[in-house]
């Protein structure tokens, strides 16, 4: 699947498309004495291949995670939304099957508690802080990401057995790490529920004052 969105993805594959597209265009208008589908797969072949040279060939060599990048562009619910996606592609398609079930449960587990506190945060009267918002976009954009595409290099016989120099393995670590962002996570949201259930009581209080029946002299 990775490489076949690698295909479909790279500037010659589109270059070759176009190409195509404007010679099934010029055979409808009747611009060219041959055609059709002919002309159309000539077209791709010269296309892709011009594409290629200029704009680079389809990449099948290097790791399947190794564009694993994101930008934070401003939008949470985009930025956010886009890598979580590509986190979660990763995590089910699984390389080589470098991480054991349990780890990619925990993995697709903490994917789906961002996505639960970015429907929350929308959602939410309350505000996080720049540094709690900073920390909830990241966790989406680089932490999870880093942390996942960093275990994914380790070898997988090393990373299930070897101790590393915190006296944990591989495996063992990324776990932690799982931990400790879901904790975060929760965290984030517990934070925005609260300013939630704080709001909801002074409007109760407001209500309660307002409809208070008057006092009698």
């Amino acid at each position: 699947m990775q490489r076949i969105t690698t295909f479909l993805q790279s500037p010659a594959n589109w270059c070759g498309l176009a190409l195509a597209t404007l010679a099934l265009v010029l055979h409808a208008l009747g611009l060219t004495q041959w055609g059709g589908l002919g002309l159309a797969a000539l077209g791709y072949l010269v296309g892709f291949g011009v594409g290629g040279l200029w704009l680079g060939f389809p990449q099948w060599s290097g790791n399947v995670w190794d564009t694993l990048e994101f930008e934070d562009a401003g939008d949470a619910r985009t930025s956010m939304g886009q890598a979580l996606t590509a986190v979660r592609q990763l995590v089910n398609y699984n390389p080589d099957n470098r991480l054991p079930s349990s780890l990619q449960a925990q993995a697709l587990a903490l994917t789906e508690q961002l996505n639960a506190l970015l429907d929350q945060w929308e959602r939410s009267k309350g505000h996080l802080s720049l540094e709690e918002g900073f920390h909830a976009r990241h966790i989406a954009l680089s932490y999870l990401p880093d942390a996942l595409k960093t275990y994914l290099s380790i070898p997988k016989e090393f990373a299930a057995t070897k101790k590393l120099s915190n006296g944990m393995t591989a495996q063992d670590t990324f776990r932690t790490t799982l931990d400790e962002l879901g904790h975060k996570v929760t965290q984030l949201g517990e934070d925005l529920a609260s300013q939630d259930a704080e709001a909801f009581l002074n409007h109760s209080q407001f209500l309660k004052e307002k409809f208070k029946p008057a006092d009698k002299f």
